[in-house]
């Protein structure tokens, strides 16, 4: 396979391709225009039909597939100051390969869907606090939001 367009300016042949996520570029110039936005290792066809139909999770998996607007509108309100997590906390959960992996879990994904589709999400979310695999995933946040913030 010969040399690609460059992705990024579409004007040049490709030399270089990103080490993240594959995207072929020409120069120094596009390859920091490119990383601007952050990027992931491309996802292979077996991982992506093995989590299809599950759209919202696909900035976490790396399904490609149309991300749909929330089913339910809520207001983003919370009653206390210390409900909000902080940046460095939601760093640490974003950043966490044990939270990314967990994510794979076809189970936990619908389980989340249905909570983040669902009007009455509070009795979702209860309904789902009975599922091993969902409450393995809340510790799991739990303790990388702790850990955070204790540095």
């Amino acid at each position: 396979m010969g040399p690609r367009k460059c992705e990024v300016c579409n004007e040049a042949l490709s030399k270089y391709k990103c080490p993240s996520c594959l995207v072929p570029y020409c120069s120094l110039v596009c390859f920091k225009k490119h990383k601007e936005i952050p990027c992931a290792k491309p996802v292979s066809s077996e991982e992506k039909s093995r989590i299809s139909g599950l759209p919202l999770m696909s900035q976490v998996t790396g399904d490609l597939s149309p991300v749909p607007e929330s089913l339910v509108e809520r207001p983003l309100t919370a009653e206390q100051p210390g409900d909000v997590l902080q940046k460095l906390q939601l760093e640490a959960i974003a950043s966490s390969s044990e939270i990314r992996d967990a994510l794979k879990d076809g189970n936990l994904q619908k389980l989340i869907y249905n909570i983040d589709g669902s009007p009455d999400a509070e009795n979702e979310l209860d309904k789902a606090m009975g599922a091993e695999v969902f409450r393995t995933f809340t510790e799991k946040i739990l303790s990388a939001a702790t850990e955070s913030s204790q540095l």
